[in-house]
């Protein structure tokens, strides 16, 4: 019986599993943890512990002092070295996000690989580039719904950079579009409002237009300005309502009208 031949991996598919990972950690709080262990267990040497944020001598200090806790029961000397595995894994964790991007860092300025090989402890600066890459996976998502950590392969990272430059550069060219209309639309929306007595109103259009009026000399951060975008919207479609509702014009004079059909024009670019 021929054998079935397994089907090789591609090397941008995500992992069939996403990665354990420690990601976010309080890890002064369980330094904090870790120090009690030891005063409750009458180590003479607990106030030499370095203090709760400085990670990396906490932890040697709790290697190098774990025999002071024999006297305590199994369970508290579990305990205090599973909180010793777990901070050295969220170190490598974070090791690999900061060497990251001091890579980047030395990239940038004007580092070659075959410099960085020897600083990576690799041989050749193909295999610094392949480490990089691999440890540039810890912080880029794939595309699935899940939003999986990228696979730790060059390919994978370098479809996932890619993507993402993509995703900024179309980020980038929808904040220049908002930032253009909200340029025409300062002038449009003061014009209605230098009109608004020439406007027939009801209930729905007043409220929208002091709503305009409020926000418009405040107008700087990207929530106020997307809020009088959408009053100005709003304002519009009230109007519109009114004129359909009375079947007479909004506008009473020809400097109102004007006004309103800029608006109604410049609403229209938007779609």
């Amino acid at each position: 019986m021929t054998k079935r031949r397994r089907r090789a991996t591609q090397p941008t598919k995500p992992l069939l599993k996403a990665p354990q990972r420690i990601g976010f950690l309080d890890s002064g709080a369980v330094v904090g943890e870790l120090r009690q262990i030891h005063e409750d267990a009458d180590d003479p040497d607990a106030e030499r512990m370095p203090a709760d944020d400085e990670l990396f001598g906490a932890l040697l200090y709790a290697e190098k002092h774990a025999q002071a806790l024999r006297s305590r029961p199994e369970a508290v000397q579990r305990a205090a070295a599973l909180k010793r595995v777990q901070l050295w894994e969220y170190v490598r964790e974070q090791s690999e996000i900061h060497q990251t991007r001091a890579v980047e860092d030395a990239r940038q300025a004007g580092a070659q690989w075959i410099e960085l090989a020897p600083a990576m402890a690799v041989n050749a600066p193909s295999a610094a580039y392949n480490k990089a890459k691999r440890q540039k996976a810890v912080e880029l998502l794939d595309e699935t719904l899940e939003r999986q950590r990228v696979r730790r392969t060059p390919e994978a990272v370098l479809q996932a950079e890619r993507r993402l430059m993509r995703e900024q550069a179309a980020e980038r060219r929808a904040q220049e579009v908002a930032q253009l209309h909200h340029a025409l639309l300062l002038p449009v929306v003061s014009r209605l409002l230098e009109q608004r007595e020439f406007l027939r109103s009801d209930d729905d259009v007043d409220y929208w237009l002091e709503e305009i009026e409020a926000v418009l000399p405040h107008c700087r951060t990207p929530l106020q300005k997307a809020s009088l975008d959408r009053y100005f919207d709003a304002a519009l479609r009230a109007l519109s309502k009114l004129e359909r509702d009375t079947a007479h014009p909004v506008a009473l004079n020809e400097a109102a009208r004007l006004a309103l059909a800029a608006a109604v024009e410049l609403q229209q670019q938007k779609r």
